[in-house]
């Protein structure tokens, strides 16, 4: 689809005036507190900005949190920042931000659904305020480099930590899994500065780095039950399929095998998951690859794919401060560290799925809803990620999946929301069923209309369930939810 000129000129005009906002700051030596969300898009939005103040040394300080609350509020009352930016969040906490930091001035760089009218101290940039699709067509890093851009020409160089962003909020929405919308400008931006090379390809991490068995036993999306996970299973797999994993002494990865092989490996990934009652589209399986160009071959920084899945892992292990290095560039101890985290981020993932598919009442149908219990057991920052993962092979897949974990210090529970495209088609939108659910059981919610989120008190979870399953019945039946 088209770019419309004229909505794109008014997303990047926006962009120039939260430009102008951090320079005049800077210019009058003032502090930036600069927030953002934990998952990857949040951590390279972050990445950016920091790499952007860094450059224009001045006074900043980044924290990576999963929302905007009272505690959040409290840091910037006491921090008492010249100037706040919010990136990847924002655009759904105006009513907060007016009421509690009316007197500071805030720069919101978000791409989720907006709620509420924001006050002159505000520089919103959203591609929903112009009519631009924030789910598919720019994430919160996109943003934040359309931002950085408009500061600095040299900043461009941050275009594959745009691109990082986009990918880690699954917005790889377009034909054959490709990049569209405001995303491709800057995928141009990244391929013009000699920094990305695009191909089409199997998508699996390691393909050019890992043996095809390690890389079968690391995949997590589509989670593969009884391989993800378990590398001799999965060399077991490939023999059942006639695939060597090896050319005489040497593993061989993904990259090494002919076009048959290919085509061999896809089907039967394809059979194995619907003899697991599992749906997924083999066609997923193949789509464009970003690979960044500069970075060694050898790391999880190469494939953008998998450098989004290990800023994934630094935010929700609590080690974001990880991956803001690596976007900011250090490819040195932050990268070291950052490896292990992602292991034990494909172990922990590999747990919880499959302790979620151990028992028949941890994920439950309902009328409209799948709902996945994950209570104590699975960790709140990570619940994002399982539903995300979940929703890719649902028996049925018109079904809307929304997974929760409780966060018992703060007596809530974390709820997580993802559908399919072929519902959003049909008029559901799941950030405004997060909302008015999480309203009406005195909590907050909202995101996109394929993704969304919400937090409620955990003595609320039953009716939040209930509610959504009629909030998204009625939307499917072309009746309007909410005020």
């Amino acid at each position: 689809m088209a770019l419309d000129e004229t909505k794109v000129a008014a997303l990047l005009d926006s962009a120039t005036r939260a430009a102008e906002a951090i320079l005049e700051t800077v210019k009058d030596d003032g502090f930036i507190h600069v927030f953002s969300h934990l998952d990857a898009d949040g951590v390279a939005a972050a990445g950016i900005v920091g790499k952007a103040l860094a450059r224009l040394d001045t006074k900043f300080r980044v924290r990576i949190t999963q929302w905007i609350d009272e505690k959040i509020v409290g840091e910037v009352l006491a921090d008492k920042p010249q100037l706040i930016v919010l990136s990847d969040f924002g655009s759904g906490y105006i009513d907060l931000l007016n009421e509690k930091v009316a007197d500071f001035r805030i720069v919101i760089l978000d791409h989720h659904q907006v709620t509420g009218k924001e006050s002159a101290n505000i520089v919103h940039v959203n591609p929903h305020l112009q009519g631009i699709d924030g789910a598919r067509d720019v994430s919160g890093a996109g943003v934040a480099y359309f931002v950085a851009k408009a500061v600095d020409k040299t900043n461009a160089d941050l275009a594959p930590i745009g691109v990082v962003g986009a990918l880690g909020d699954l917005q790889d929405k377009y034909d054959q899994r490709e990049l569209g919308g405001l995303n491709q400008i800057i995928v141009e931006d990244a391929v013009k500065a000699g920094l990305l090379t695009v191909e089409k390809d199997l998508i699996f991490f390691g393909r050019e780095t890992r043996p095809i068995h390690k890389t079968l036993a690391s995949t997590t999306n589509p989670f593969l039950p009884g391989i993800s996970g378990e590398e001799d299973k999965s060399l077991a797999f490939l023999a059942s399929l006639d695939i060597k994993p090896r050319h005489g002494d040497r593993w061989r990865a993904l990259r090494d095998l002919s076009e048959e092989e290919k085509k061999k490996l896809c089907t039967g990934l394809a059979d194995y998951l619907l003899s697991k009652g599992l749906h997924y589209e083999v066609a997923s399986l193949v789509g464009h690859v970003y690979n960044l160009s500069r970075e060694e071959s050898w790391t999880p920084l190469r494939d953008a794919r998998e450098f989004a899945v290990l800023l994934n892992a630094t935010g929700r292990m609590d080690r974001p401060s990880l991956g803001v290095s690596i976007c900011m560039g250090d490819r040195g101890a932050a990268l070291e560290e950052a490896n292990k985290v992602l292991e034990d981020y494909r172990r922990t993932i590999n747990k919880y799925l499959g302790w979620v598919m151990e028992k028949p009442e941890r994920m439950r149908e309902f009328e409209n809803i799948y709902v996945v219990y994950g209570e104590d057991f699975i960790d709140d920052k990570i619940i994002g990620a399982i539903s995300s993962i979940l929703s890719a092979s649902l028996p049925n897949p018109e079904k809307p999946l929304i997974a929760y974990a409780h966060v018992a210090e703060e007596g809530l529970a974390k709820i997580s929301a993802r559908t399919v495209d072929t519902m959003t088609n049909k008029g559901l939108n799941l950030g405004e069923v997060m909302q008015v659910a999480a309203e009406k059981c005195s909590g907050n919610g909202g995101g996109h209309n394929i993704a969304a989120g919400a937090q409620v008190p955990i003595e609320d979870i039953q009716t939040f369930i209930k509610v959504v399953n009629e909030l998204v019945g009625k939307q499917l039946r072309g009746e309007k939810i909410g005020s």
